[in-house]
């Protein structure tokens, strides 16, 4: 990749962000089409995000990916919210339209489209999430609309709660019966099960569930890219199980599109994203 006076940036802010396989997938889509941008992370703690968010404007810099713990921080920083990014209470990519920042949620689509390529159809299914922030929101939108039933779990009850509510005060809920699981044995009553939080990222965290309560049969999905302890064991149970870089691929594809107006080479940033993983592509 040949860096000009003219390259535009885009990047990714998150806290943290040293993990991340954004920049080799994007960076690895800009090269194939020969568009003159770059894709670089940003590592802004909390307390810094809205001199971040003014930094993009004075900058120039293209457009944002947003991750943990930004993703409903930020929407207060931004000039305007899309409406389906509104309705889900988060924002993970951010577009630079000459000055005005606007911002978009890709989660939820990169989400169902990485399930529906594993032959995974939630339609009438019985969904359990583990987690209430801002990646959970993304999923629980468009899951709502589909699965017969949606449970809700996260260890502060109140933000639960707060996400059931969103997603019936909104009116966004067409099928779905969504509520809060007040206990997390409720996941034995699930046909599938997503892990929304961040416990997995690092080698020796704990599994977000207990192991026991899984069952051969039950679709184990966590939205960490790589194999987690959970996926490990839900495997050895019998259930099947899909990872996040899917997911990863996926809201990608769709932000490059937003950031440049053009569709991706997908095959291109999926083969970047697993050889990054150290995957043995056939």
């Amino acid at each position: 990749m040949k860096i000009t006076a003219k390259t535009k940036v885009t990047g990714l802010i998150g806290y943290p962000v040293e993990h991340s396989l954004s920049p080799v997938m994007h960076n690895s889509a800009f090269e194939a089409l020969e568009l003159d941008y770059c894709y670089v992370t940003f590592s802004v703690e909390p307390s810094r995000l809205e001199e971040a968010i003014r930094g993009i404007r004075a900058l120039g810099i293209a457009g944002i990916n947003v991750t943990i713990p930004h993703k409903e921080a930020v929407m207060k920083f931004l000039d305007r919210i899309d409406e389906e990014a509104r309705e889900i209470g988060a924002v993970n990519t951010v577009v630079n339209k000459e000055g005005l920042l606007i911002g978009y949620n890709t989660d939820g689509r990169g989400f169902m489209a990485s399930l529906n390529e594993n032959c995974y159809f939630p339609q009438g299914k019985r969904v359990f999430i583990v987690g209430a922030g801002g990646a959970s929101k993304a999923v629980a939108y468009y899951l709502s609309k589909e699965a017969s039933e949606l449970f809700i779990y996260d260890i502060d009850r109140q933000k639960s709660l707060n996400l059931v509510n969103h997603l019936k005060g909104h009116g966004k809920v067409s099928m779905a019966k969504v509520t809060v699981a007040e206990d997390i044995s409720t996941i034995r009553e699930a046909d599938i099960v997503i892990n929304a939080t961040p416990i997995g990222l690092k080698p020796e965290d704990p599994s977000p569930v207990d192991i026991e309560l899984l069952h051969k049969g039950q679709i184990v999905c966590d939205l960490i890219y790589k194999e987690t302890r959970l996926l490990r064991e839900a495997s050895m149970k019998g259930c099947q199980t899909i990872n996040g870089l899917g997911m990863l691929l996926w809201q990608g594809v769709f932000a490059f599109e937003l950031w440049t107006g053009k569709k991706p080479p997908v095959e291109v940033m999926r083969k970047a994203l697993m050889e990054a993983l150290g995957v043995r592509l056939k």
